[in-house]
């Protein structure tokens, strides 16, 4: 929480501080895919003792971000999802993820155009996941809850549970170097992106896992490639486009009632409440043309016995595209398609699991199942725009969006569908910047 609010308030008063007499802005929304290097020593050191293979280094990153310029100043915010590389031991697979928030804050070296070069640092926080599963279809929801050992599933801060249960303190140090090319018939641009540096945890213990470090996960020295869409100054036509981003709290109303019936009837502590979640929009409009993204998560978690805690997560993310239907002085109103992509996992795991080398040689103590499809939104929206700033060089965004998720499968976990619970009628409140 404390993370977004430092990020809005950057977003919201930086440009202020920093304003000048000649100003220019960019906004751009992007998406890189790169490689870190690391090397996950102390769980290397311990394969290497009982004379098995390390596992092999580096990391992939999946990356989303929107960078607003002022002037030379740059101010951003980045989501990754970084996925390491699988290994098996004697039927079981290894395998770590982590998921990062951060705020970017950067100068640019260059003037406004075509080409930039840019020098930023980033501070953010983040969540784990480390596990070490035998693969195992169950084909029977009941048959799961009563015998759930697949291996062990360690986390270090948990957003299966919530939104914002990240965990540390990440830093990163990075340039980036972009160019734009024209998209015919568009007066946005479409930008080439190149990104490297260093990505560290500067707390030394703060990735300790059951006795093990697990900093490595999110260090390392990063190259990334990407494009995105960018609306620079060069090419600005102020009132007919814009690109902002909004920080929203969503209602989701929908509950797991039948997936509480099993975990009663099978002994285990039902979920309550509604998944309500946090997450980030990117909304952008050209000539009434509206665009943008929505990545967020669904979490419920809690204690399923006096032993195991579980968890029920979903991830959302979609593409939108819609129309602006009224433009009334700083009042908007719109409506917007989205297609994307959800899963759905049910954890459950033991809270009583020895450290390593023990734990690595006694894994079965938690288990999940899991689910993947495609899911359709419509949605509607109204957005009222406060200037910032007499000559309006941005505007703080105040917004409420109302639709209804459809899925566009079963959802199955194990034997029982979850459809009903993946549909269901939303509301969310939020809060952004636009240039």
């Amino acid at each position: 929480m404390r993370l977004l609010l430092t990020g809005l308030f950057l977003v919201t008063f930086f440009p202020l501080v920093l304003g000048q007499e000649s100003q220019s802005s960019r906004a751009t929304m992007y998406f890189t895919m790169g490689r870190t290097g690391t090397n996950l020593r102390e769980f290397n050191q311990m394969l290497e003792n009982k004379g098995l293979s390390p596992m092999r280094k580096g990391y992939t990153n999946f990356n989303f971000g929107y960078q607003a310029r002022y002037n030379d100043f740059i101010l951003g915010v980045e989501l990754f999802h970084n996925p390491g590389p699988k290994s098996l031991f004697n039927g079981y697979e290894i395998d770590y993820r982590t998921t990062r928030f951060n705020v970017n804050v950067g100068f640019s070296f260059t003037e406004e155009g075509p080409f930039q070069l840019i020098h930023y640092m980033s501070v953010g926080s983040g969540f784990l996941n480390f596990q070490m599963l035998r693969e195992n279809e169950f084909r029977d929801l009941d048959d799961f809850l009563q015998s759930p050992a697949q291996g062990f599933i360690l986390r270090d801060g948990n957003i299966h549970k919530n939104s914002l249960n990240l965990s540390g303190f990440l830093t990163e140090i990075g340039f980036q170097l972009s160019y734009d090319l024209p998209i015919p018939g568009r007066d946005e641009a479409l930008a080439l992106m190149a990104k490297f540096g260093y990505s560290f945890s500067p707390f030394e213990n703060s990735w300790n896992v059951n006795g093990i470090s697990f900093n490595s996960t999110q260090s390392g020295a990063f190259l990334r490639l990407g494009a995105g869409i960018t609306l620079p100054d060069y090419k600005y036509f102020y009132k007919d486009a814009s690109l902002g981003v909004h920080i929203f709290y969503g209602l989701n109303f929908t509950s797991p009632d039948f997936f509480n019936e099993h975990l009663v009837d099978n002994g285990l502590q039902p979920f309550t409440g509604r998944p309500n979640n946090w997450g980030l929009k990117v909304l952008g409009y050209s000539k009434q043309l509206m665009y943008g993204m929505d990545f967020f998560n669904l979490g419920l978690g809690g204690k399923a016995s006096e032993t195991q805690s579980h968890s029920l997560n979903s991830v959302r993310v979609y593409a939108n595209g819609g129309l602006k239907l009224l433009d009334l002085r700083n009042l908007e109103i719109g409506a917007l398609a989205g297609i994307g992509f959800g899963n759905l996992r049910y954890t459950l795991t033991s809270d009583i699991k020895p450290d390593f080398p023990r734990l690595f040689e006694e894994p079965d103590h938690d288990g999940y199942l899991a689910a993947y499809g495609a899911m359709l939104k419509p949605e509607a929206f109204i957005t009222y725009g406060i200037p910032l700033s007499q000559k309006k060089f941005m505007d703080l965004i105040l917004g409420i969006h109302a639709g209804y998720e459809l899925p566009a499968s079963q959802y199955k976990l194990a034997d029982l569908a979850m459809f009903k619970y993946m549909a269901n009628p939303y509301l969310q409140f939020s809060v952004g910047i636009r240039p």
